[in-house]
């Protein structure tokens, strides 16, 4: 007998009248609403403009969505075309199936197009969402718990999930929350970019890389703790060999981009203000040892005193008035000398 686990929603979708609302759509809306707000704190801690990583998720989140059942339906297509399947199931993504190799793949396209719109750096762009789509990842799995999917093998451990659900083969009981254990791992690894950002201030698309690589070697053994169906080779599911792939390619990326391209890029987007929010370089104090008295500094180091244009006294200007000064007393001294000797 069971002293406690996590009971599962008695169904997965609400209706406000005739419009339903589906826990599963609301974990992914969530989880986007926060991948953008981090991603775009960072990025524009990194330099960038506010709003830059919206305008580009406009392109990646669809993309990702597409790509994301794609990648399901392919590998588990016994689902849809199968004898006694109906395939417009494919099309009902609110029931739950989408894979993230195909949506990370697929979003990366779609950023790709945005990013080149926008005229930002991809690699510096995918550093500053990567921990935003951990935990984007953090909140979808719990569209697994409403949806009564994804779990492991049976245990009467305290944190089991109850499954009630009989439909597709399901057998009620209480098993290992695979969704849980997936929610809380993608949580550490936004910790881990986070904290590696920072500390080795990860650059040219290795805090991405960072955080697939992370992920890869969770899935691995959550995935193997899964029992719903799956393909299998050489005895592992499908989606352990892409986890180990992927895995190998995101630290082979990490070591090879950190030997041609280290550091980290100075500028992500022309005409924003760098991290520190200045827009140039420290003002520049006068032979009095006085700061300049405001303007706009460039870019570039070359502080002015202020734009001519906006009304503000110049370096040249102030320049050209001394120079005038000069001329007029030394016309004046000559006047005097002119007539002392007359």
């Amino acid at each position: 007998m069971e002293l406690a686990f996590i009971p599962s929603p008695s169904r997965g979708v609400l209706y406000l009248g005739p419009i339903p609302l589906r826990g599963y759509a609301f974990c992914i809306i969530i989880g986007v609403f926060v991948a953008v707000w981090l991603g775009n704190k960072r990025w524009i801690a990194r330099g960038g403009r506010p709003g830059t990583v919206a305008d580009i998720a406009v392109w990646a989140v669809p993309f990702g969505l597409v790509g994301g059942r794609l990648y399901h339906v392919i590998t588990d297509y016994q689902l849809y075309f199968s004898e006694g399947r109906d395939w417009v199931d494919a099309f009902k993504v609110w029931e739950g199936g989408l894979g993230i190799w195909g949506a990370i793949a697929f979003g990366a396209v779609g950023a790709w197009i945005g990013a080149r719109r926008r005229g930002v750096p991809m690699p510096a762009y995918a550093d500053a969402v990567a921990p935003g789509i951990a935990l984007a990842q953090a909140i979808g799995r719990w569209g697994n718990w409403f949806n009564q999917e994804l779990y492991g093998k049976a245990t009467d451990l305290p944190w089991a999930v109850e499954i009630t659900s009989t439909s597709d083969g399901r057998v009620p009981g209480t098993y290992h929350p695979t969704f849980l254990y997936e929610s809380l791992w993608c949580i550490g690894v936004a910790l881990l970019v986070i904290w590696a950002d920072r500390r080795f201030k990860l650059g040219h698309g290795r805090a991405f890389a960072l955080y697939v690589a992370a992920y890869c070697a969770g899935r691995f053994w959550i995935e193997y703790m899964r029992v719903d169906d799956a393909h299998h080779i050489l005895g592992l599911r499908l989606n352990n060999w892409t986890a180990l792939l992927v895995f190998l390619l995101a630290v082979v990326y990490i070591v090879v981009s950190a030997r041609k391209r280290p550091g980290r890029e100075a500028v992500v987007e022309s005409g924003a203000e760098p991290a520190d929010g200045k827009t140039g370089a420290d003002d520049k104090t006068g032979a009095d040892g006085e700061a300049g008295t405001g303007g706009d500094t460039r870019a570039d180091g070359e502080a002015g005193a202020g734009d001519a244009e906006d009304g503000g006294d110049t370096d040249a200007a102030a320049d050209a008035r001394d120079g005038e000064g000069v001329k007029d007393g030394e016309a004046v001294k000559n006047g005097a000398d002119s007539a002392k000797k007359g």
